[in-house]
């Protein structure tokens, strides 16, 4: 038997699209699932057996080199999936992929995704939406990180992290953060002193809250406004 789940609105944006019918045909598939912080959903290389919608949680997808660095390459929430390469027919990926911001998903077999896809219908057109949407933040994150000062790329960051979690309170140590924008803690210290001093952010025991967001817009090079016009146009405009 399939496991079951509510039949309440979705919190993830991709399933709360879906007309009413195709969205009820896939809940008996949907598991809903608790994602703590630092629990990694898939290495690079193995096979992706699970796909999964975050509600509320956050999901790096980190590149890791052969002396054991890594740098995020792309932040995954309420509006994506987890597990893109199961419908573009690669099955595996050279990223990890980590949870960051702890909440819960709706987890799917792999197979049973793959089959709904090859429908043809609504979910397949949002999911190739979605990849292209996620295919900007990518290359915009590579072009952000190559040209941007540390304290732009931090306050896109946070902007990012803070709509995907809808809280004002991120529970975010300066390490994890140096890791996923792959630079020094030290850095990262620096940048963070200079949004606190700011009045922009406050940071305390591996929590970052956000005062003022208006500022924190402000601070953000053009990638977060970028990466984020793009999500709406292809995900908010209607199919």
């Amino acid at each position: 038997m399939p496991p079951s789940t509510s039949n309440s609105t979705p919190a993830n944006k991709l399933l709360a699209s879906l007309p009413e019918p195709q969205y009820q045909r896939l809940t008996p598939y949907l598991e809903e699932v608790s994602l703590p912080v630092g629990q990694v959903l898939y290495e690079p290389g193995e096979i992706i057996k699970y796909v999964y919608f975050p509600n509320q949680a956050m999901v790096s997808l980190v590149s890791i080199l052969e002396d054991g660095s890594t740098a995020e390459v792309g932040m995954v929430g309420n509006d994506g999936i987890v597990g893109y390469p199961v419908f573009l027919g690669g099955n595996r990926t050279t990223h990890r992929a980590i949870v960051q911001i702890e909440d819960t998903a709706m987890k799917m077999n792999a197979e049973i995704l793959k089959t709904e896809f090859n429908r043809g219908e609504t979910l397949q057109k949002l999911l190739l939406r979605y990849t292209q949407a996620l295919i900007t933040q990518v290359s915009q994150t590579a072009a952000c990180n190559r040209h941007h000062p540390l304290e732009e790329r931090l306050a896109r960051w946070l902007l990012t992290a803070h709509d995907y979690s809808l809280s004002d309170e991120l529970p975010l140590t300066q390490e994890f953060i140096s890791d996923m924008l792959g630079t020094r803690r030290a850095s990262v210290t620096v940048a963070a002193g200079m949004l606190q001093q700011a009045r922009i952010i406050r940071y305390n025991r591996g929590r970052i809250t956000i005062l003022n967001r208006q500022a924190l817009e402000a601070t953000a090079c053009e990638c977060y406004s970028v990466v984020k016009r793009e999500y709406q146009r292809l995900l908010d405009s209607g199919l």
